[in-house]
Formats: C-alpha cells, sequence, structure tokens
C-alpha cells in the first residue's frame, strides 16, 4: 500500500517554495522539505513513511531530519492507541511560547553584545558605536514586542 500523500500541483508547488524559505534561513533542504510538508499537507500528522515516500527522501535522509527538527524543537509527535507509529506535526500551535523563547533571546543578545562593547577597545569608535546601535534596536524590540502581542490580542477579542 502506498503511503504518499496525494497534493494538488499548487500544495507541491508550495512545498518547494516554503522549502527554498527554509533552506535561505539555514536548513538543509530534507528538514526544510519536512517542514513545508506538514504545513501543506491535507494530513497534518504523517508518519515517517509518508513523509520519506511523499518527499521521495531515502531512509537515513528522513531519519535525519526529523531528528534534527524534533532535537531543535520545530516538530512534535504524537502516538495513537494500538498503532506503534509516530505521527509527526509541525509545532505551529506553539507560536506563542516560540515568540516568548524569541523575546528571551533577543535579551540574551543584547546581554552579550553589551559584554562585547565593554571590552572594546576605545580606538575603534566606528564599530563601537555600530555594536551600541544594534544593542539599543534590539533592547527596543525586546520592549516593544510585548505592547505589539497585546495589542493584537486585543484587537482578536
Amino acid at each position: 500500500m502506498s503511503e504518499i500523500v496525494q497534493l494538488t500541483a499548487k500544495q507541491k508547488e508550495l512545498v518547494e517554495k516554503i522549502g527554498v524559505y527554509h533552506e535561505k534561513s539555514g536548513l538543509p533542504p530534507a528538514p526544510a522539505r519536512i517542514l513545508a510538508l506538514l504545513l501543506v499537507s491535507p494530513i497534518t500528522e504523517l508518519t515517517f513513511d509518508q513523509i520519506r515516500e511523499t518527499l521521495n527522501l531515502s531512509k537515513s535522509a528522513t531519519s535525519n531530519a526529523i531528528n534534527m527538527l524534533l532535537n531543535v524543537n520545530r516538530l512534535d509527535y504524537i502516538t495513537k492507541s494500538g498503532d506503534r507509529k509516530r505521527y509527526f506535526k509541525n509545532k505551529v500551535s506553539n507560536w506563542r511560547s516560540e515568540l516568548r523563547d524569541s523575546i528571551f533571546k533577543i535579551t540574551e543578545a543584547a546581554d552579550i553584545l553589551e559584554e562585547i562593547l565593554e571590552v572594546r577597545p576605545n580606538n575603534t569608535p566606528e564599530f563601537n558605536e555600530n555594536l551600541s546601535s544594534i544593542i539599543d534596536f534590539l533592547r527596543f524590540i525586546n520592549d516593544e514586542l510585548p505592547g505589539l502581542y497585546q495589542k493584537w490580542e486585543n484587537k482578536r477579542t
């Protein structure tokens, strides 16, 4: 029995387009396509074999890509009673916690850059000023994002 997920031509085109987008963001091709497939597929939870056959990947490429995506918290899986298979799904439902993590990472980056600025020599004023501007911008984003999120939430209710 074939495990291929039936995709329309437009869905296949989107898998490729989203995959290229993720590649440009630093992901290898197989994980990029898996994330794309799980966004576009009419079935939101896919087995290893469904992913592998639909994307025409080798077992090792599929396994390595899934493990990588699980390790970087971009994928999740569920199991179903009486079925030994794992069903992989995109973590799109966790976007709010991902946003909180991103805000924390912005703060962390600004803190590290500030430490760097403290040890920079005074004879590189242009470089130091650019570094200071980056820190200021990151702090600004960190201050504004929670308010923007709250404004969006208020608009929705």
